[in-house]
C-alpha cells in the first residue's frame, strides 16, 4: 500500500463561523452528520479526499487542518510512531460503520492523523451455473462405449 493522504479536517473553535467561511469561499456542499457533531466536506468531485469540520476536541487544542494518511492498521503504525520518537494523542478510536484512526505529533512537531478503513466482510464467490445442454445432447442419449473382452484359453 502507498499510504495516500485520504482525509482532511479542520478543528475549530468556531464551527459556525468555519463552515459559512468555507461554503463561501469555495462554494463547497456541507452535510452534517447525523448524530454526531461533525461537518462532512463533499468537494464536488469524485477524485479527491474527503474532508470534514469539527469543533476542537479540547479548549487548548490549536485550529488547525489535520491531514490523515490511510494505513492497514491503526495499532501498528501508531506504536511504530511511538518508537520512532511521535507524541501519542489518539492512540486508537474507532468510528463505528467507517473504520478507526488514531493521531500523533511527529519530532518535528507535525500533526498527522492515521486512518484504517473498516473491513468489509469478504464476499462470497457465486457458485458458476450448470452448462446448459445442447439440444443434441438433451434428445440423444450419451454412447456407451464397448469395451471388448478377450477370454483367455
Amino acid at each position: 500500500m502507498a499510504n495516500p493522504f485520504v482525509h482532511i479536517e479542520l478543528n475549530t473553535g468556531d464551527i459556525g463561523r468555519a463552515r459559512s467561511f468555507y461554503k463561501n469561499l469555495f462554494k463547497w456542499n456541507l452535510q452534517l452528520t447525523p448524530g454526531m457533531p461533525y461537518t462532512m466536506i463533499d468537494f464536488g468531485t469524485k477524485n479527491t479526499m474527503g474532508g470534514g469540520m469539527q469543533t476542537k476536541p479540547m479548549p487548548d487544542a490549536p485550529t488547525q487542518w489535520l491531514a490523515y494518511v490511510q494505513v492497514d492498521d491503526v495499532k501498528q503504525t501508531v506504536a511504530r510512531a511511538r518508537k520512532l520518537g511521535a507524541h501519542i494523542v489518539v492512540p486508537y478510536q474507532t468510528m463505528p460503520g467507517m473504520g478507526a484512526m488514531g493521531i500523533f505529533v511527529d519530532p518535528t512537531g507535525g500533526a498527522l492523523g492515521v486512518w484504517e478503513p473498516e473491513k468489509k466482510p469478504a464476499r462470497r464467490a457465486a457458485k458458476p451455473a450448470k452448462p446448459a445442454k445442447s439440444a443434441k445432447s438433451a434428445k440423444q442419449p450419451a454412447r456407451r462405449t464397448a469395451t471388448r473382452k478377450t477370454s483367455r484359453r
